[in-house]
């Protein structure tokens, strides 16, 4: 036959065909009668009142502290139902509350002897965290999960907290006291504050009302003088209107004169068109010709004269190859001469430097009477015992050539005396 639970609670079907029992949160299940058995365990919120009398905390001082607790089975959890099952099945809600309700309370006590009077009144979110996370870790093994956790009491029989209070309570007095001197002083602050917030403030309305005063006499000032300058400007306006009408005339009669002038400029620029014309016909023309006939005659005397210099540059080099060949020709003549000279020097030794020397006698006797006849005055002396005159003249030079005899002996060591007469002529024959 089926069986059904609601959302808070649970069924748990052992026996035939069950190892290990099924369990179901929330829904229905098919039981075997006789052979299968169907048991149920309660799912709903416990809420737990977890009191704490006279616990001595880390200073030593009892305190009682009461907390509010909501604690559950856990059905979604296979694991949590699985222990909650093992522990608590066929217990009812007040034994299950009973057994969690131990447990809380143990692990508060733990607490409150670890922190003092201060740290549990003045930070009770703290403490209770530390509860819920303590306690929490003990309660999974058993499938009981903590929903929640608030500390709801703490007082205490030697008042202790009420000497914590009357301490805060002064504090607060004082405080209040405080502030409300404070609150008084920056009243009159405020006041002179505003006080002098009024007078700046009157005393900038009474600029500003002396600005708005200026201003106004500014602008009045200023509308009269763009009032009186526009009335100028009107009186203006007729002068100088009646001073442009005057000149758009002018400009219009300027403008006449333009255009006449302008006619008169086209009337010459085709004058001046047609005597060009003219005159390229009459002069231009004819001087072009005359420059072609003139550049023409002018190329043609230019190629005459390259020609005849070519031709004078080809006589030239003619007859400087025939002076050259003429030169080499009495080089060589000279040469072979010069050869037969010194042959003859060679054979005929004194002979032939004595004929050189006669040779160069009537060269010489010209050099000595040379002086002579470049004179021109000559005013000879006598002692009385000699020849005067010319002859005297005459017999001073053959003086000195009888001398040179002597002389070229000195200088050749050849006596011109002693040289063979035949001899001589020979050489000569042989050097002429």
């Amino acid at each position: 036959m089926f069986y059904t639970c609601g959302p808070n609670e649970a069924m748990v079907v052992s026996g035939f065909c069950r190892s290990p029992p099924v369990m179901i949160a929330g829904g229905r299940v098919f039981v075997i009668p006789c052979v299968q058995n169907i048991q149920r365990i309660s799912l709903n919120t416990l809420t737990l009142n977890v009191k704490s009398d006279k616990v001595y905390t880390r200073h030593g001082v009892p305190i009682s502290v009461t907390g509010i607790a909501q604690v559950r089975i856990q059905g979604q959890n296979k694991e949590m139902l699985a222990a909650a099952c093992q522990m608590f099945m066929g217990k009812s809600e007040s034994e299950i509350a009973q057994i969690a309700l131990e447990t809380l309370e143990g692990h508060q006590r733990a607490i409150i002897a670890h922190l003092t009077v201060e740290e549990i009144y003045q930070d009770r979110k703290k403490f209770s965290e530390q509860v819920f996370k303590v306690a929490s870790s003990d309660l999974v093994n058993m499938g009981i999960s903590v929903v929640s956790y608030t500390l709801k009491d703490v007082h205490d029989d030697q008042e202790y907290l009420h000497s914590l209070g009357k301490a805060r309570t002064a504090q607060v007095q004082k405080d209040a006291r405080i502030g409300e001197a404070q609150y008084k002083r920056d009243a009159v602050i405020k006041e002179a504050l505003a006080m002098q917030v009024k007078v700046s403030a009157q005393y900038l309305n009474e600029i500003e009302m002396a600005k708005a005063q200026r201003d106004f006499e500014l602008k009045k000032a200023s509308y009269d003088m763009e009032v009186n300058t526009k009335k100028a400007e009107s009186e203006m306006a007729y002068q100088l209107q009646v001073a442009k009408t005057k000149q758009r005339i002018e400009e219009e009669k300027m403008q006449v004169q333009v255009v006449e002038r302008t006619q008169q400029i086209m009337l010459q620029e085709q004058e001046i068109t047609r005597k060009e014309k003219e005159l390229e016909a009459k002069v231009k023309k004819p001087a072009e010709a005359e420059k072609y006939k003139l550049e023409k005659l002018a190329e043609a005397e230019r190629l005459q004269l390259i020609m005849e210099a070519e031709a004078e540059a080809e006589a030239i080099r003619m007859k400087g190859e025939a002076e050259a060949f003429a030169l080499e020709a009495k080089g060589r003549a000279e040469a072979e001469q010069m050869s037969k000279k010194a042959e003859a020097f060679k054979l005929y030794k004194e002979g032939a430097m004595v004929d050189m020397l006669l040779e160069k006698l009537p060269l010489m006797a010209e050099e000595i009477s040379k002086p002579l006849s470049a004179a021109q005055k000559v005013t000879m002396v006598s002692n009385g015992g000699s020849e005067v005159g010319a002859a005297k003249l005459t017999g001073e030079v053959l003086d000195i050539m009888t001398r040179l005899p002597q002389a070229v002996e000195k200088l050749t060591g050849v006596s011109i005396s002693q040289v063979d007469t035949g001899l001589t002529f020979h050489g000569l024959v042989v050097l002429y």
